[in-house]
């Protein structure tokens, strides 16, 4: 038996990303998680996520990965009152071209449906109860440590010192955000800057959250169309204890406001009201919360030429994206399972081979990323330079998916594979889509949203 100390690991930030890092990691070293605010001990709003008070949900490919990195996470949930809701059996959806999908059971497909203070607050539970784990609260990351061929620990700032400290570590991991400095920290260390690209539609976010005027309620989502800007749209999440969070969306031009007597108009006022009508004799558990920092950012770090050892970044420290399509948390927990199987089979300690991991953190980022912008790029303003040819084929192409899938179930599972981040989009080029897209079986499209007539008088009554 080996008497070699274990390596020893540094993840920046508790949120989902740094949680599911530390998780993945903590097999193969001691890892310390540093974050800067105060964790809640409950499921309970904090500062460093203002985005969590949204409408949140975890595709399967998410869910696939929470389960692999943390058995019997979701079963968790789901007894503290989260929801595994069948897609599209569970949903009314409105696809962005505004055709509505019909609803069945036959594909394999479950988003996990709950608040993000829920997710959150059960996550931690389950990772902090590790003891290779050690949580540092109110802690800052101020740089990095090292050199541009080593990173060799970060230094670090609390409020109760003046002086900062160095923690030393064989690995330091970014995974604190939108907000990571970990371009600046890069150039601090002497290598070239990062290059990036952001696609800013100018969505505005409200939400607030009603009672529950029915159980068991379908989700319901109207999406934005980029054809008809300011698109705007909205969902209805039934969450846990008897509520529903409701936010709507904007683009710019057309924002929602945090006006809580406009709230209801803005959700009439959609391309299809159904959401207004169903929250019209709803009652508000809250006011109207807004965000508007929603742009798709993204940072190719695997395309510099060096790469220090020693240091990596994830989840969406790499790329943020619109919140509405629900792909951030997804791609945190598929990049902590592809950081977990490299540590397993190539450890955190062989030279030059963390350049290699960084390329495989970003495959999960690149799917998720192709998929939001295809659709905001074609919002005017969002991007200082036009779709390209090939953006505006695979935009063409993806809407005939769409088109197709709304009529064809065989089809639409196919479209929900990708959607889901379960396979990659080559998987819109399979015999499942390509076939019935020319050739059907075709059913006429939907004129409204596939709301049963039991569902709708539940809500609204007989009017």
């Amino acid at each position: 038996m080996s008497d070699a100390p274990r390596p020893t690991a540094v993840v920046i930030g508790a949120g989902m990303s740094g949680l599911l890092a530390a998780a993945a990691l903590a097999g193969h070293a001691d890892v310390t998680l540093i974050e800067r605010d105060t964790l809640p001990a409950g499921p309970e709003p904090r500062r460093g996520v203002p985005q969590a008070r949204h409408a949140h949900l975890v595709w399967t490919g998410g869910v696939t990965a929470l389960d692999t990195l943390l058995p019997g996470l979701t079963e968790d949930l789901v007894t503290r009152g989260a929801r595994l809701a069948h897609i599209m059996g569970d949903m009314v959806s409105r696809a962005p071209n505004e055709i509505w999908f019909r609803r069945f059971t036959s594909t394999p497909h479950r988003n996990l449906v709950c608040s993000r203070d829920l997710l959150d607050a059960v996550t931690r539970e389950r990772v902090l109860a590790d003891p290779r784990i050690t949580l540092r609260e109110n802690t800052t990351a101020a740089r990095l440590a090292g050199d541009a061929a080593r990173v060799t620990g970060v230094h670090l700032r609390t409020p109760d010192s003046d002086t900062e400290e160095y923690l030393a570590a064989d690995l330091v991991l970014d995974a604190s955000g939108r907000g990571s400095r970990a371009p600046h920290w890069l150039e601090q260390l002497g290598l070239p800057p990062v290059p990036e690209r952001q696609v800013d539609a100018g969505v505005a976010y409200a939400t607030r959250v009603f009672r529950a005027p029915a159980p068991d309620f379908p989700l319901v989502n109207v999406q934005a169309n980029p054809a008809t800007a300011p698109g705007r749209g909205g969902i209805i999440l039934p969450v846990e204890d008897g509520r529903w969070i409701v936010t709507l969306s904007g683009m710019r031009g057309g924002e929602p406001t945090d006006d809580p007597d406009a709230f209801t108009d803005f959700a009439l006022g959609l391309g299809d009201p159904v959401i207004g009508e169903l929250i019209r004799d709803a009652e508000p558990l809250t006011d109207v919360t807004t965000t508007r920092s929603t742009a798709n950012r993204r940072r190719y770090f695997e395309k510099l030429g060096r790469w220090p050892d020693g240091f990596t970044v994830i989840g969406d420290a790499i790329a943020g994206y619109n919140p509405v399509y629900g792909h951030g948390i997804t791609v945190a927990a598929q990049s902590a399972v592809a950081l977990r199987e490299y540590a397993a089979t190539r450890g955190l300690l062989r030279p030059g081979s963390v350049r290699h991991l960084q390329k495989l953190l970003t495959r999960p980022v690149a799917a998720a990323w192709d998929l939001a912008i295809g659709q905001d790029i074609f919002y005017p303003g969002a991007t200082d330079r036009p779709p390209t040819r090939m953006e505006r084929a695979l935009a063409s192409f993806v809407d005939r998916a769409v088109a197709t899938g709304a009529r064809n179930p065989r089809a639409l599972a196919a479209l929900l594979d990708v959607m889901s981040l379960s396979r990659p989009a080559t998987r819109l080029f399979s015999p499942g889509m390509l076939i019935p897209m020319p050739f059907g079986p075709r059913r006429p499209f939907l004129t409204g949203a596939p709301l049963t007539e039991g569902e709708r008088k539940a809500v609204v009554g007989e009017g």
